[in-house]
This record gives C-alpha cells, sequence and structure tokens, in this order.
C-alpha cells in the first residue's frame, strides 16, 4: 500500500510540472510590421488573444490598415471568410503602451533587426513584466545571447524565427541561446503547436538554417540577373519548374523585403565574413532607392495593390 501510495504521489507530481510547464495563455508583440502583423494574425486565428505594441499612432493606424486589407485579399481569393476576419480582429488588441505587460507569460519581439534596438526593448520589458514571463525574439541573424544578457532572465530568451507569409509557412525555428533553459524550450514548443507550426530546434549561429541556406540562393539569383544573363521573370520561372520551388528567389526577395535581406546580408558577412553574403550591388542600389518589393509596390518586380505582380 505504501509502494502504491508513492506512485499515486510521483504521479500528482508528474501532472503538477506538465500543467506548469504548459501555461502560456496571455501573449504581447512588440513590432506591428510585416512580421509582426503576421504572427499576430497567426496567434489570433489559433484561437488565442494578443497585444500588439507600436511606438507611436500613425504606425499602429498603419499595421491595422495593412492586416486588414491582407485578410481581404485571402476573403477574394476564396481562402477566408469575413466571418473569419471579424473573430480574428477581435483577438488582437492594439496599443501605444507597455503596461499589458505585466500579465503576459510571453512577449515577442518582432522589431527590425538592429541589435541596439532589440536590445533596450528587452531591457525595458525585463523591468516591466513578470519574473517568470518568457521574452522571445523573432531575429533572424544577431546574438541572442548579447541580447539576453541585457536582461536579468536569461534562462527565459529564446529565438522564434518566423518565416514570411508568417500565416502561410509552418515552420518556426526555436533558436536555443547559451542560457535558454529546458523548462523555457518545452513551453515554447507547445505554443509553437498550439499555433500551428512545428518547430525547428537550432543553436545559436549567425543566420540559423532558413536564413543562412535562402541568403546565398538569393544573392547569387540577384547577380545573374546583374550579370545580364537572364531577365528576373526568367531567373524565377527557371526556378520555379527547374527545382518545384513555389516562388522564385527574387520574387521571394521582394516578398521578405529588400531592406531585410540586405540586413540579412551585411550580419552574415560581417561576422562569418564569407563572400557568398556579399550583397550584389543591384539589392543595394534598390534599397537606396526605397524599392523594397511588395511592401513598396516596387522591388525586381512592380505590384499592384493586391501584391499581384504587373507584367
Amino acid at each position: 500500500m505504501q509502494n502504491e501510495n508513492l506512485k499515486l504521489e510521483d504521479l500528482l507530481g508528474k501532472t503538477q510540472i506538465v500543467k506548469e510547464i504548459g501555461t502560456i495563455n496571455n501573449v504581447a508583440l512588440v513590432g506591428a510590421g510585416i512580421m509582426g502583423q503576421g504572427i499576430a494574425h497567426t496567434i489570433a486565428a489559433s484561437g488565442m488573444d494578443v497585444i500588439v505594441i507600436e511606438k507611436n499612432e500613425e504606425k499602429l493606424n498603419e499595421a491595422k490598415i495593412s492586416l486588414a486589407e491582407s485578410i481581404d485579399r485571402e476573403i477574394k481569393r476564396w481562402a477566408m471568410t469575413n466571418a473569419e476576419k471579424k473573430s480574428i480582429l477581435s483577438r488582437i488588441h492594439w496599443r501605444l503602451d507597455f503596461e499589458k505587460i505585466k500579465e503576459c507569460d510571453l512577449v515577442i519581439e518582432a522589431v527590425q533587426e538592429n541589435f541596439e534596438l532589440k536590445k533596450e526593448i528587452f531591457c525595458r520589458l525585463d523591468s516591466i513584466a513578470k519574473k517568470d514571463a518568457i521574452f522571445v525574439s523573432n531575429t533572424s541573424t544577431l546574438s541572442l545571447t548579447k541580447i539576453a544578457e541585457a536582461t536579468n532572465r536569461p534562462d527565459k530568451i529564446i529565438g522564434m524565427h518566423f518565416l514570411n507569409p508568417v500565416p502561410k509557412i509552418p515552420l518556426v525555428e526555436l533558436v536555443k541561446c547559451l542560457h535558454t533553459s529546458n523548462e523555457t524550450v518545452e513551453m515554447v514548443k507547445k505554443f509553437a503547436a498550439k499555433i500551428g507550426k512545428t518547430p525547428v530546434e537550432v543553436y545559436e549561429y549567425p543566420g540559423f538554417v532558413t536564413t543562412r541556406a535562402i541568403v546565398p540562393l538569393l544573392n547569387e539569383a540577384m547577380y545573374i540577373l546583374l550579370e545580364g544573363v537572364a531577365t528576373a521573370k526568367d531567373i524565377d520561372t527557371a526556378m520555379k519548374l527547374g527545382y518545384n520551388f513555389q516562388y522564385g528567389p527574387l520574387e521571394l526577395a521582394d516578398s521578405m523585403g529588400l531592406d531585410e535581406v540586405l540586413a540579412w546580408m551585411e550580419t552574415l558577412w560581417k561576422t562569418l565574413g564569407e563572400p557568398r553574403y556579399r550583397a550584389c550591388p543591384i539589392l543595394r542600389k534598390l534599397v537606396r532607392e526605397r524599392k523594397l518589393g511588395k511592401k513598396t509596390r516596387a522591388g525586381f518586380y512592380h505590384y499592384d495593390e493586391n501584391g499581384q505582380i504587373i507584367d
């Protein structure tokens, strides 16, 4: 009887641990750019509420309009319904302040790829959030370990590298920094599954898996265009038909945002020093001209208001 009681107590103890590890109920998101909108959309579509924070009213309104227009395009393609749109938008709560962070179990940072900015945000979050809250960065190339050192909770810092368009791509890279605890990894794995993503665990390294592998392909396609070997359309057609890609590399770069792609290349070139990451001059030229791809309706292609390529 004593052994049976011990087993029962052990079982109850394990049940309690499982319960504690799986409780992410309140989520906040800092940054409402293209990636932030996609992450918010994905979380809300899974049935969870999410607080989205931006730095000023103008950026917040732009994000609201952009997200609504993105969903409207899906409705036109019969991929969503008006009822789904209403349900998703009702779960997204827009804010200009960090006050609600105090209530959150998980905070996701999705601002531009700038180390000092991310470090500043994490430091601020650390002073506001409850002690057991987990902080997530959507960085694709920067050191999470260095970002984590700006906080008093390095064991609760982890990366979730989503790919664009977030609602459609079922993958997320879970990036462990030097201090990330196993409990944090398990909690975020469960959260990823809850929002419909398949998590792939990677260790901190510039570019992780997806960015490190895709950047040389994008860069080489740009050099092929620069050298006049083929047109942008023919380069993309060759890769789509020849290798069964859903998007050609130049269209893909446009959808990612050419300024983001350039930031990735510059970070990888600086940290790894390998020529394959040295940005093609045509990319630098387009970014200087503020032709950043789909979000500005001009990049390697021109786009209509629905994001479709104009021939």
